[in-house]
């Protein structure tokens, strides 16, 4: 069995699993509504953020360490919506972690969502691929402070 999720993780993870197939893609859709927008400083600078290949539609990330937690920044096209909503989820789950809490979350946390006959296999690859890229981005943030 997987390691225990950080909190917002497991209350994200819950809200899918308390519901049945249809609707929870009508809960990934609202993610998608609620992903936050890039802060100022990162609007209009894609050079700053990571392309996450493994996604089919443009979607480019960036984390921040500052004062022992975590901020990731992400954006996705909103006619991209379960792309955009995978981007959320991992946003709001992920920020306000510690670096430590955030490496630990398990690698197959999107399996976890019980959205495997809603979405293909290549959608669950890309949040795979946002996690992933979000973990070695912290871990080289750790690297480079010297933690």
């Amino acid at each position: 069995m997987s390691a225990a999720l950080p909190p917002a993780l497991e209350e994200i993870r819950d809200e899918f699993l308390a519901l049945g197939q249809k609707d929870r893609l009508l809960l990934l859709l609202e993610f998608a509504n609620e992903l936050p927008e890039l802060p100022a400083r990162l609007q209009g600078h894609e050079d700053l953020l990571e392309r996450v290949v493994e996604c089919q539609s443009p979607v480019f990330l960036t984390t921040e360490v500052e004062d022992g937690t975590v901020r990731l920044h992400a954006t996705a096209p909103r006619e991209s919506p379960t792309t955009r909503g995978f981007a959320s989820i991992l946003v709001q789950g992920l920020s306000g972690l510690s670096p430590d809490d955030l490496l630990a979350v398990p690698d197959d946390f999107p399996q976890m969502l019980g959205l495997t006959e809603a979405v293909s296999p290549l959608r669950l690859r890309g949040m795979s691929g946002m996690l992933a890229r979000t973990k070695r981005q912290v871990a080289q943030r750790l690297a480079a402070a010297g933690a």
